[in-house]
């Protein structure tokens, strides 16, 4: 792949590949996390705030999602409103330092199409500064360490190298950077590990990279050199408590009385300024013993909201969401996609041929941001990645029921009767069985001359097909589809649905349908053009 442009498409792509590779990578970077506490979120986090930016990022509508200004403020608002933790907060003004350095580009350039190589060094010394400036202190060794070594080697390599093998080089430097941090603070030599931002960092430069050139090294996985004691909570000398809120309405001296404040009631405090457009508004973080001084120390400078107290106990936070629950159903075709969002799923559309794995579907129940998810697989996830899926998505605190729905017109059938009203285990129970009350076959056109169970068939004619077996062969698909049909019938029935994919003439479905009328009295057909691949039709009777 050629080297590409960082412009607003490429921007939002990079934002994208980051929230996979973190998902990938969490529980990676999550087993090196033992500065500032040792409780194993660095990763969870990081994940969930590049999330909040790529969402913000994904949302902008018209002029504004081709502009990559608008994109980078997107993802810097993003990433300060859903930051979480240490790293979240630093990240958010990394993200912040790509944003202030795209808008004054444009004031002075009357407009900016692309980041180039001068914008991307400015930003990284930006985010420096940035970074800095909100946590108050540099402690070596730390995320803030590997970004200082990105500054420098992006400054270094500037002059006269195109932007995509500046970016190759600032995640050398950064690799480097981080083998160095085991040796720059005693905890991480103890624990015999790198910093766990730091390699949340590198996974977001390398996520640039594959984005820009169309790949990325492969790196050896980062783990302790010795086993750890398993995490059980944090030490019990240390702060009970992790706070973060929005604070609005707080001049820069109300915010160095917080920090002043804060420091004295706690420790890894980071207090970040959404914007020099906006320098009343902040994101506020700290480990402390007494949550509420540090809310009342909030109330005294400003306005302070979305609130989180979150205790510094256990290995891994629950992912929560803020959806209630959902439906998440894996299709195939543009009118699929289209069919079950308009009855309100989240829809993961498959792309290609490859199987869907266990990464797309975590990635999918992730960005849906939801606690409870039913899960329609309809014949698209083979059952290992279901399982695989299904188990790290509960193992990010996310309640997943896959519903056993083997074609699209069982999961149609399954949707129909959800109610998020309802206790999930009634929920999925009631979607169950409506997913196994609908019968379903499909029809496919015969490539070449064969024995089936039904007779033989020849290239061009239609085959009806239930479970594994060939039932029907007819001159065509319409006349393979009636066939079907009746016969699916004949164990009873009130509804049929059927589903046309790529290429299907609309005058199949109206054939069908006159079939049905005709034959069936009291039978109602349904047709959907979903675009669907494989099998040519899909028919359920309910």
């Amino acid at each position: 792949m050629a080297a590409r442009r960082l412009d607003a498409a490429t921007l939002r792509e990079w934002a994208h590949t980051a929230v996979g590779q973190l998902i990938t990578h969490t529980d990676e970077i999550n087993g090196l996390n033992v500065f500032p506490v040792a409780d194993a979120d660095t990763g969870t986090n990081m994940l969930f705030t590049m999330r909040s930016a790529w969402a913000q990022a994904d949302a902008l509508a018209g002029d504004d999602s081709g502009d990559v200004v608008a994109v980078a403020a997107a993802l810097a608002r993003g990433a300060l409103n859903g930051a979480r933790g240490n790293s979240g907060v630093i990240l958010s003004q990394i993200l912040r330092g790509l944003a202030d350095v795209t808008a004054e580009a444009a004031e002075q350039r009357g407009g900016v199409a692309a980041v180039d190589t001068a914008l991307f060094c400015a930003a990284l010394r930006r985010a420096v500064d940035l970074v800095v400036k909100s946590m108050g202190e540099v402690v070596p060794g730390t995320i803030v360490s590997v970004l200082q070594a990105c500054a420098d080697a992006a400054e270094q390599a500037a002059a006269h190298t195109a932007l995509p093998d500046v970016v190759v080089t600032v995640c050398e430097a950064a690799a480097r950077s981080l083998d160095q941090t085991t040796g720059q603070l005693d905890v991480l030599a103890e624990a015999g590990v790198v910093d766990a931002g730091g390699r949340g960092l590198l996974v977001l430069l390398d996520a640039m990279s594959a984005t820009l050139t169309g790949t990325a090294p492969t790196r050896a996985q980062y783990a302790p050199a010795r086993l750890p004691a398993p995490v059980t909570g944090t030490d019990p000398a240390g702060p009970m408590y992790e706070v973060m809120y929005q604070l609005a309405d707080c001049d820069a001296a109300g915010a160095d009385t917080l920090r002043a404040e804060l420091e004295r009631l706690g420790e890894s405090v980071a207090i970040a300024a959404s914007s020099d457009r906006h320098p009343d508004r902040y994101s506020v973080h700290v480990h402390a013993d007494d949550a509420g001084a540090v809310i009342e120390a909030a109330l005294a400078v400003g306005r302070p909201s979305r609130i989180q107290v979150t205790p510094l106990i256990g290995a891994r936070p629950a992912a929560g969401g803020s959806r209630g629950r959902i439906v998440l159903a894996v299709v195939d075709g543009a009118g699929a996609e289209e069919l079950f969002a308009a009855e309100g799923a989240h829809v993961l559309r498959i792309d290609d041929d490859t199987p869907v794995s266990a990464h797309q579907l975590l990635h999918a129940l992730v960005n849906a941001d939801a606690g409870q998810a039913m899960l329609l697989p309809n014949g698209y996830v083979a059952a290992e990645e279901l399982v695989a899926g299904c188990t790290a998505a509960i193992g990010w605190g996310i309640d997943v029921v896959p519903v056993p729905a083997a074609s699209m017109v069982q999961g149609l059938a399954a949707l129909a009767v959800h109610d998020a009203g309802r206790q999930a285990v009634d929920d999925g129970y009631t979607m169950a069985r409506a997913a196994a009350g609908a019968r379903h076959g499909s029809v496919r056109v015969a490539t070449e001359e064969a024995i089936t169970w039904a007779g033989m068939c020849k290239p061009g004619d239609g085959l009806g097909i239930s479970g594994d077996e060939v039932l029907i062969v007819g001159r065509d698909l319409v006349a393979a589809g009636a066939g079907l049909i009746d016969l699916m019938l004949a164990a009873g029935g009130e509804l049929v649905t059927v589903l046309t994919g790529a290429g299907v003439d609309a005058s199949v479905a109206t054939a069908l349908r006159e079939h049905v009328h005709a034959k069936h009295l009291g039978v109602e057909l349904v047709t959907y053009h979903t675009g669907h691949r494989g099998d040519v039709l899909l028919i359920g009777v309910e």
